[in-house]
């Protein structure tokens, strides 16, 4: 079925459901960012293969709002669906929904799965349409009765990491968050986000697609902890394990039976924008409910020591690995023999003989000239450029470790520079070392470090259209919250131990992309009369290249930090290459 003809059978399904207008959003039950095939809602019905975006349809309009990371890609995979691009203003603001107010007609029926939709954009929607007269349904499934041979759910083995690689038992996770349910007087508390409950049980899985993580729901007391997951997924270490901790195991159907059972009188503890609404609206009406960020959310974030430690031991394997295929591009590119996808191929080839690779951390990112112009492109069969000796090449890569999780950009020059690509790409790199070599207070918060990024970008009349950080989980999620460096005023300080990209960008739509992107984590440096002051560790371990640096862009500073890492690259990294490896790695990182 072409996605034309699935918006006709939406659309003939939302008539004789007496539906004016129905909202799909990019999501599952656990409120996912990356979703198992079975969940890949808006991919199946438009096209759109982006991680971020909602569908709204009417019977005159069907619109895909997403950001600019998307535009030029939502443009080219939307084309002869059915669906047009609508640009969001604001980065993941439910802009849909003013546009659902301002142009249906009175006392109509806005619909969607309560499966798919938080309960924090559940009740955007309610909140905003109630009020002037709309009906709103929030349990309407209109997509199994269409989706013919709809992949199921993912039924591969889920297993346990060891205490030494987490830093922190089983149960001493659940004595945490049990903790933090005291202080918030609750007496239940529900687990719905994979990663939560990933760090929670100290369990893992490939349920998604580079994400180790597995379908499931936990529901905490103070006395009990019920793991919601399908039966024979766990192997017998992770059963023993979870045995020992008193974790009951339980069908991954069961939770809506247990939920609705809560007895009155009783307090929840949910996080909105980690539950589904469908589950929210189970919660018995006698039961109070306390909405606030899951504990173990802010607890997964701030990575222990012996995280910290494995993960600059992952960083080591994942430079190795960079190393060699950096040095084999440059060998090889002349042979007009290399494209956007096999370069991507065989960096996935070479991150697999490190030791404890696990997958990839997502889709790799590989823009040859103005493909780097699209933040978020993979390229496809009918999109794979040949790489040719010129221009920029912009890798946006990762790799799951079982001792962590990697992401890097890196652009490099395939020859014959421009004056404009050297002078963007220096611009970007002016700002990754200014966001990396910040010194702040305690308390300071994400979009105060995207300032410090963008100050020398801004002075120059130049910007991007992306955030400058997201948090990075342990062999967890590359997108990890709470915290971010963007400029929402997202009231989450930067605490020690945060792992967090720092990755500016320039985008010259038809011509390149430069985005120059490390890993660091947040330590506390000094406590004096004014507060507590905290830096940055950089983590991530691969040479910068300096080709491309026009060094009058530059302050002494810069050159000193670039100087310096790229010289510590060869220090960390070079013991575990051969001598052919190491003299191409110390010439890359030469100083400048």
């Amino acid at each position: 079925m072409k996605h034309i003809e699935k918006l006709a059978a939406l659309r003939l399904l939302m008539k004789k459901e007496g539906i004016d207008a129905y909202i799909i959003p990019s999501s599952d039950p656990h409120i996912s960012e990356y979703l198992p095939e079975h969940y890949q809602c808006i991919s199946w019905t438009s096209g759109f293969t982006g991680s971020a975006g909602t569908l709204a349809i009417t019977q005159d309009f069907a619109g895909l709002w997403t950001d600019s990371r998307y535009f030029v890609q939502a443009n080219q995979q939307l084309q002869n669906s059915g669906f047009e691009l609508v640009k969001l203003v604001v980065q993941h603001a439910p802009e849909y929904i003013q546009w659902l107010a301002q142009n249906l007609k009175d006392e109509a029926t806005v619909a969607f799965d309560g499966n798919l939709a938080s309960l924090l954009v559940a009740q955007q929607i309610k909140n905003t349409l109630e009020p002037i007269g709309f009906k709103v349904n929030g349990h309407v499934d209109l997509l199994t009765p269409i989706w013919e041979n709809r992949p199921s759910l993912p039924i591969a083995p889920a297993y346990a990491l060891p205490t030494e690689v987490t830093g922190k038992s089983t149960e001493e996770k659940i004595a945490d968050v049990r903790s933090e349910m005291k202080k918030l007087r609750t007496g239940y508390h529900l687990i719905s986000s994979l990663d939560d409950l990933a760090w929670f049980l100290n369990i893992r899985g490939t349920d998604v697609k580079c994400n180790p993580v597995v379908l499931g729901f936990a529901l905490v007391t103070p006395e009990t902890v019920n793991l919601y997951i399908a039966p024979g997924k766990l192997d017998q270490n992770a059963l023993d394990g979870l045995t020992k901790a008193q974790v009951t195991i339980k069908s991954y159907t069961d939770v809506t039976g247990d939920i609705a059972a809560i007895p009155t009188g009783a307090r929840i503890l949910i996080d909105p924008k980690r539950t589904c609404f469908a589950l929210y609206d189970l919660i018995p009406e006698g039961v109070q409910i306390v909405e606030s960020l899951n504990p173990s959310n802010l607890m997964k974030a701030l990575k222990n020591e012996v995280e910290l430690a494995h993960t600059r031991n992952a960083m080591i394997n994942d430079g190795v690995a960079l190393t060699q295929f950096f040095k084999w591009l440059e060998e090889n590119v002349a042979t007009g023999a290399l494209t956007e996808m096999s370069i991507a191929d065989k960096l996935q080839g070479l991150r697999a003989q490190q030791p404890g690779f696990k997958d990839i951390s997502f889709d790799t990112i590989a823009g040859y000239k103005d493909h780097g112009a699209l933040p978020h492109y993979k390229a496809e069969p009918d999109s794979n450029y040949t790489l040719k000796p010129e221009g920029l090449l912009l890798v946006d890569s990762g790799g799951q470790y079982i001792t962590g999780t990697t992401d890097i950009t890196r652009v490099i020059s395939l020859g014959q520079l421009t004056q404009e690509e050297k002078d963007d790409y220096t611009i970007v790199l002016k700002g990754t070392i200014e966001g990396s070599q910040a010194v702040f207070t305690a308390g300071t918060r994400g979009y105060q470090i995207d300032a410090i990024t963008r100050r020398s970008i801004w002075a120059t009349k130049r910007n991007y259209g992306h955030g400058t950080g997201h948090g990075v989980g342990f062999f967890l999620n590359v997108h990890e919250g709470p915290h971010v460096f963007n400029g929402t005023a997202t009231d989450i300080a930067i605490l020690p131990g945060m792992i967090t990209s720092i990755e500016p960008g320039l985008y010259r739509e038809g011509k390149h992309g430069i985005r120059i992107e490390n890993l660091v984590a947040a330590k506390n440096i000094d406590e004096n009369q004014f507060g507590q002051f905290m830096d940055f560790e950089t983590l991530t371990l691969c040479y910068i290249d300096t080709s491309l640096v026009e060094k009058s862009w530059l302050h002494q500073e810069h050159i000193d930090w670039l100087n310096a890492y790229n010289a510590m690259v060869y220090e960390r990294i070079s013991p575990k290459l051969d001598q052919e490896h190491q003299a191409w790695l110390k010439e890359k990182t030469k100083a400048i």
